[in-house]
């Protein structure tokens, strides 16, 4: 007789590259059109509000998927891998078709909420994977999986950045990827640290609010959110207008290449530091830390506005990889004083509600920057990490130790 497969063991590690590469694959649909925008932008005639709503039509998307996910237990009553395959070959479709109909915004954005919709099925699930796997390594093990999601969101940066005006294109390589995603599957096992719901049980998603503990940790996250998604859709733009207000000017591809070192591979650094340190000195304490320190560099992002590269490009490094670290902290946290049945809804709730607070401040960025100043508009998201730092303060008591 066959031994079953052990938390944190061998078997669990195999997982985690798996889902990871997964992640991974999907992920490259999120940012595809809004990496593309400089493009679109002359194609389309579509301004910074256009650039916006590509974007925002993904959170939109996502948002919806999610809460229609949580409410209906989707993710804790069918099986995982294969709703994640689901998603991501549903991002694929979508994505590609941007690429092959759209021929204005109005289409590619309706193309973008059904792909967010898709990946409401691939990310929440992902999470609930990894947690099903990990018990002791629980917060190192969710960081490796949100530094793929980092490494995904940020990579059609680099892909659109090499095809300059060529689009359609770079769409059609995210697509690819996401398809290639979602044939990985059949090598994906659900742990033995969650068990299946059964029945359709909808006040669970109440029940994650009643309690403190779970609450303190969506609390937290909802500040982080407040944060991360415009960091990640308007940090290029903010690095090009520095420039330009300088005198100076600089070419897409060194932009791109700039935001993938800074927001995708130290991004990914960032995660697997705190996860590590998370493990040791509380995974609360840790994403304390690294809020604090995104939250800093909103200010100090906005004191460098116009200063040299060689000033901006550090700050930008320090501020991608601070700005997600404390990302799998919060699911981490959640998924361990949550019920192990529902794992998956709560996550994906916690997700829901934080996308839907990024379509704020997505949407904010441009405009005050636009009417007031860069300066003011990447201040703004100071109070997110701040107020979430608190929020991580007091669930730590509640927590066990080291977790």
């Amino acid at each position: 007789m066959l031994e079953a497969p052990r938390p944190d063991g061998p078997a669990a590690v195999r997982q985690l590259a798996f889902i990871s590469v997964v992640q991974v694959l999907a992920l490259t649909t999120w940012f595809a059109a809004s990496a593309a925008a400089p493009a679109l932008r002359s194609e389309w005639a579509i301004g910074q509000v256009g650039e916006a709503l590509l974007t925002i039509g993904v959170q939109l998307g996502f948002v919806t998927g999610a809460l229609a996910s949580a409410v209906t237990n989707l993710p804790d009553r069918v099986h995982p891998p294969r709703l994640m395959a689901l998603g991501a070959l549903v991002a694929a479709l979508a994505t590609a078709a941007t690429a092959v109909v759209a021929n204005g915004p109005e289409v590619a954005v309706v193309l973008r909420v059904v792909t967010g919709m898709a990946l409401a099925l691939v990310y929440p699930v992902g999470m609930k994977l990894v947690v099903s796997w990990f018990a002791v390594r629980r917060g190192l093990a969710v960081s490796v999986m949100v530094g793929a999601l980092t490494l995904g969101s940020i990579l059609p940066q680099l892909v659109a950045g090499s095809l300059g005006p060529a689009w359609r294109a770079a769409l059609l390589v995210s697509a690819g990827l996401a398809l290639a995603g979602a044939t990985l599957q059949r090598w994906i096992r659900v742990g033995p640290l969650v068990t299946r719901a059964e029945g359709f049980h909808p006040r669970v998603v109440l029940d994650v609010w009643r309690d403190r503990a779970p609450r303190l940790a969506n609390l937290g996250y909802l500040g982080h959110m407040w944060e991360l998604y415009a960091v990640w859709a308007w940090a290029p733009a903010y690095l090009t207008a520095s420039v330009v207000a300088r005198g100076e000017t600089v070419s897409r591809s060194v932009v791109g290449v700039v935001a993938f070192v800074a927001l995708g591979v130290c991004g990914a650094l960032g995660c697997f530091l705190a996860g590590w340190l998370g493990d040791r000195i509380g995974r609360a304490r840790a994403a304390t830390a690294a809020m604090v320190v995104s939250g800093s560099c909103c200010l100090l992002a906005a004191v460098a506005f116009g200063g040299p590269l060689w000033l901006l490009v550090p700050l930008l490094m320090v501020w991608g990889a601070s700005v997600i670290a404390d990302s799998a902290m919060f699911s981490a946290c959640l998924g361990t004083v949550v019920d192990s049945r529902y794992v998956g809804t709560a996550l994906t709730l916690q997700t829901a509600l934080g996308f839907l607070l990024t379509v704020v401040t997505i949407q904010l960025v441009p405009v005050v920057a636009a009417s007031a100043s860069w300066p003011v508009a990447v201040a703004l998201l100071a109070p997110g990490p701040l107020l979430g730092a608190v929020a991580m303060v007091r669930l730590s008591p509640l927590l066990p130790a080291r977790v």
